[in-house]
């Protein structure tokens, strides 16, 4: 059997935002692939203890192991997290886990998912012994995707054009989620090496939905991180309470206790917190929103359209690949809270036109981002690359 070493930033156990590791190893899985995961994470409860796996001592002062299945082994590494508006983990020695791991598996195929996070850079000393890795990306962060704040953008932008940068051109293969702009591509010398394959999803999942006449619930599902602009969202959608008072806001999501959107809307949003019953979550929403200041492929926003939400989301990134503005679903400017507010009022009151956008969202993702095509798609690149 063939075998895969993936390097990941987290696994989902960890952060719901590296759903993408998740989703790509379970497909590569079905593809007849071993997979190997090195991630950060690790579980400093674990630290002292040495246990023995399929013959070998693991120490687990620094690195966890999970066998999960015969075909699935994920190797955690304790990290320094530094949180929003960085979201910034470092794992010291994990190039160097990464390379003793490589000598003894010895996988036919190494991929890096994710660019600019820490675990990005081993793919540079990768490189300089001889590997041929495979980077996926779903944004170049400090490229095409920013931070809010000042600070993090000039940060991330020295960090783009010089170890990200790096890492991309050492890179022998580059897959993008979204088209990235062919100018950008071009200017960092890697257009000829660059290819396009979306995640996808189980669209199977989110086949059922839920019919209620007595209200309308408007859903955010994500982080409460600066990014990903859900001031805008509560603020937008509080503000039309007063004039149907029977519209549900939720917020479905992590968030830090004490959190001041928390605390100043709680009155009329309901923040959740984590759920693991996304699926039903959206069954039972009329209307999503995604109000990122950058995005990626969202995996939220993939979900809500496969559940016939009707979809307003910011005109950036992946988003304006996924959504055909007006036909399935509707785009505004990150930060335009009147935007949203009138996008909001719109499909409130307009039944036949929300109902048209979750019908036309959910074709969209049947015909471009069903798991069984990604598969055909990962299988090409897989085969010409080992070849």
């Amino acid at each position: 059997m063939k075998s895969i070493l993936l390097i990941s930033p987290y696994w989902k156990e960890d952060h719901r935002w590296m759903v993408s590791s998740v989703k790509l190893a379970e497909l590569w899985q079905r593809l007849g692939y071993r997979v190997f995961v090195v991630c950060m994470g690790g579980d400093k409860s674990k630290g002292q203890k040495v246990e023995r796996s399929e013959g070998r001592k693991v120490k687990r002062s620094k690195v966890s192991v999970d066998k999960v299945s015969e075909t699935l082994e994920i190797h955690r590494m304790r990290d320094i997290f530094i949180p929003d508006p960085w979201n910034y983990g470092i794992a010291f020695g994990f190039t160097g886990y990464v390379r003793k791991l490589i000598k003894q598996e010895k996988p036919d195929l190494i991929i890096a998912n994710k660019l600019l996070f820490w675990t990005s850079l081993s793919v540079i000393f990768l490189r300089l012994t001889g590997r041929k890795v495979i980077v996926l990306t779903d944004a170049f962060v400090g490229i095409t995707w920013w931070p809010r704040s000042l600070v993090p953008k000039v940060c991330a932008a020295i960090y783009a054009w010089t170890l990200g940068w790096l890492v991309l051109l050492c890179a022998k293969k580059v897959v993008t989620f979204h088209p990235q702009p062919d100018s950008i591509l071009r200017r960092l010398g890697i257009s000829k090496k660059v290819e396009v394959i979306p995640t996808g999803i189980d669209v199977t999942r989110y086949a059922e939905r839920v019919t209620r006449n007595e209200s309308l619930t408007i859903t955010y599902v994500g982080r409460l991180e600066s990014v990903k602009g859900v001031d805008d969202f509560v603020s937008a959608a509080a503000s039309l309470k007063k004039d149907f008072p029977n519209l549900n806001i939720q917020v479905v999501g992590w968030y830090k206790e004490g959190h001041p959107l928390v605390q100043k809307f709680a009155q009329v949003v309901r923040f959740t917190g984590l759920r693991d019953d996304i699926p039903q979550v959206l069954g039972e929403s009329d209307i999503f929103v995604l109000p990122s200041y950058s995005e990626g492929l969202s995996n939220a926003l993939m979900e809500a359209m496969a559940s016939g939400c009707a979809c307003i989301a910011t005109e950036v990134g992946g988003n304006r690949y996924l959504i055909h503005n007006g036909v399935s679903g509707f785009l505004f400017q990150p930060g335009d809270r009147e935007a949203l507010k009138a996008h909001l009022r719109r499909l409130i009151e307009d039944d036949v036109k929300r109902k048209a956008l979750g019908e036309a969202a959910r074709k969209r993702i049947e015909d471009e981002f069903d798991w069984a095509k990604v598969g055909e798609k990962y299988k090409k690149l897989f085969n010409s690359f080992l070849a």
